[in-house]
């Protein structure tokens, strides 16, 4: 990990300090106090405890097992899936003053003997390990003849087969509990339903201790979806919205692709509309891969283009917004993705663009795929959910967090569809019209030649077959193109058509047409309509934002902060967070003691960068 020196841990134990946990969250991490069921947790753990965390991302699951680790005697052991998010986390913990450190592959051989030394030697308070290197009997051994706090196994979601992204070398991590009964054992994740929940603590021994439910509800996010019908341009309607005063953007931003060449050409596109462009997916070469997670990570304002190889574990605080071009394949992964938006708590957006064609094709995915019949049941119930989010007709995130047990929520005023709330009509004669013109033209082909059917196109494939002579043709004029492949979308999504994936995308009906084409069964569509998009969060005076950007001294300390952290090689955010930017620009404050009363000033900070700080706002 990337360090200059001058800023050596904090030694792990202090005993004239107090190990409250409440005094620890304040002169560690510079927070007046825990937020939701945090404190609950890390009591129940610092007292001995073991147990399940199951709080959204940006609610705060690291410190569950951070304060705990340091009110503790002895070393925390945290598994963790992924590199770069050790080495950020570690990063994030040394600028705090404590002394952490990271044990992976990629680590040089001297490092990786310095940290074992300091291992031994008792001079850790938290270890980050990947779960393969955990399990190995020599490190096991080790762990043996020395104090552990505890155990915190991150993304636990990992452990299970029922899990969004299942990680087999994650399904050792059971040893733990016969090797180590009486340390506590702390799992976390932020995405898990019921099954997948019983699953983890099956998988590690959890049967008998408490599970702690946050809420899941995200209100900063706003959440969008819509048809898929001129993706650049409805992704660039977006950059001009999210651009800051001087038309840059600000932050990051994430576009999940559905393949890796398509991540590659969103990325190739947008760099030529001048944009800071990365490209991410599983089929790159390591070297590729870390060198973008890095930029990503150390806080430059690039986007992202990337498959869902890309995002686990992100602790990068300022991304502003997430786009999906591809349907996702669950509310679940959804939910992960979209989380990784607004972890400072400020406002970001989520936007959801898919098609008929998805939908189709994650039902064939899972049709052809080796898994059980009860795997592909679950499967398809989780896509039914994705695809309900997704053609909602009513609020998005009282749908999302149903899929969580969240029942009882009021809509949120934070959706699309609670903005703008789409008309319903009764579609059932136009259902019966789509449905007629793909059985006169044979089931052979895509929505764009029936609808050029519907709607009387003398196309030359129209002309070619003859179905100009049907009586389908033109008995749609009175709707539009777009309206139209929206009738078809809805009428794939609620199961009447399907799409042939294995051939070349051709309409076809299915058992669910018979009663809508006979009457016997009303078809309620939405409304397409043609409408800008709704305005973007105000980007001056909004909740949550003490400081708007583009304000002089928050401005000010963003460029100190920077050139900070390039002098460090360490993210921006792990030195102040814009959250904490925004507040110190707010109150000005003229001293160290006022400086020291802001959210996310620690002492260890305060000691590092106080002055410096107040520097920088005597110069503004």
């Amino acid at each position: 990990m990337p360090d200059d020196g001058r800023f050596p841990p904090v030694m792990p134990d202090h005993p004239d300090e107090s190990t409250n946990p409440l005094d620890v969250l304040s002169r560690v991490f510079g927070h007046p106090g825990f937020r939701g069921r945090q404190e609950e947790v890390v009591r129940h753990v610092a007292s001995g405890g073991s147990g399940l965390v199951l709080m959204p991302t940006g609610g705060g699951k690291s410190l569950c097992f951070q304060v705990p680790a340091l009110c503790r005697p002895g070393v925390g052991i945290v598994v963790s899936p992924l590199i770069a998010l050790m080495e950020d986390q570690v990063a994030a913990l040394r600028q705090q003053g404590v002394a952490a450190a990271a044990l992976h592959s990629d680590l040089p051989e001297g490092e990786s003997r310095t940290v074992l030394r300091d291992l031994h030697n008792g001079d850790l308070k938290l270890l980050y390990v990947s779960p393969e290197r955990l399990v190995l009997e020599g490190m096991l051994n080790r762990l043996d003849s020395l104090p552990v706090a505890l155990f915190a196994v991150d993304e636990a979601h990992c452990v299970s087969q029922w899990g969004h992204h299942f990680r087999p070398e994650y399904r050792g991590l059971g040893v733990l509990a016969e090797r180590f009964p009486r340390t506590p054992r702390l799992a976390l994740t932020a995405t898990a339903d019921p099954r997948t929940v019983e699953d983890i603590r099956r998988q590690l021994g959890l049967q008998e201790d408490p599970v702690f439910r946050g809420g899941f509800d995200r209100p900063n996010i706003r959440i969008e979806a819509a048809p898929r019908e001129q993706e650049r341009a409805q992704l660039r309607a977006l950059l001009r919205e999210e651009a800051g005063p001087k038309g840059a953007m600000t932050g990051a931003g994430i576009v999940y692709c559905g393949t890796r060449a398509k991540s590659e050409q969103t990325a190739e596109w947008l760099r030529g509309d001048g944009l800071d462009a990365l490209a991410f997916h599983a089929g790159m070469e390591s070297d590729a891969k870390r060198d973008a997670h890095r930029r990503f990570a150390r806080g430059d304002s690039v986007v992202m283009c990337a498959t869902i190889a890309f995002g686990m574990g992100i602790d990068r605080p300022d991304v502003r917004w997430v786009v999906h071009l591809d349907l996702p394949k669950s509310p679940e992964s959804w939910y992960q993705e979209i989380g990784r938006a607004g972890r400072d708590g400020l406002p970001a957006r989520a936007l959801l663009l898919y098609g008929a064609g998805d939908i189709a094709l994650g039902r064939h995915r899972i049709e052809e795929s080796p898994a059980a019949p009860e795997q592909k049941r679950i499967e398809r119930q989780r896509l039914d959910a994705m695809v309900a989010i997704a053609e909602a007709a009513t609020c998005r995130r009282q749908i999302l967090l149903r899929c969580f047990g969240e029942a009882e929520c009021p809509p949120c005023g934070n959706c699309d569809v609670c903005l703008s709330p789409p008309r319903l009509f009764d579609g059932t004669v136009a259902a019966q019209k789509m449905l007629s013109a793909v059985l006169r033209t044979g089931r052979r082909f895509g929505v764009g030649h029936v609808v050029d059917v519907l709607r009387g196109k003398l196309t030359d494939k129209v002309a070619q077959f003859a179905h100009d002579r049907l009586p389908t043709f033109g008995v749609g004029k009175d709707i539009s193109d777009t309206a139209w492949r929206g009738v078809a979308r809805q009428l794939v999504a609620q199961g009447v058509l399907d799409v042939a994936i294995e051939n070349h995308g051709e309409l076809v009906p299915t058992d669910a047409a018979r009663p809508v084409l006979k009457g016997e069964q009303k078809v309620m569509l939405r409304e397409e309509l043609v409408r800008a998009a709704a305005p973007a969060p105000a980007r001056a005076g909004r909740p949550g934002s003490p400081a708007p950007v583009g304000d002089s001294v928050f401005e000010a300390l963003r460029d100190w902060r920077r050139s900070e952290a390039q002098a460090q090689s360490v993210p921006a955010y792990v030195i102040f967070q814009d959250r904490t930017l925004a507040e110190i620009a707010t109150a000005r404050p003229r001293s160290l003691d006022q400086l020291g009363q802001i959210a996310g000033v620690g002492r260890t900070k305060l000691e590092r960068y106080g002055d410096a700080v107040l520097r920088v706002l005597a110069g503004v």
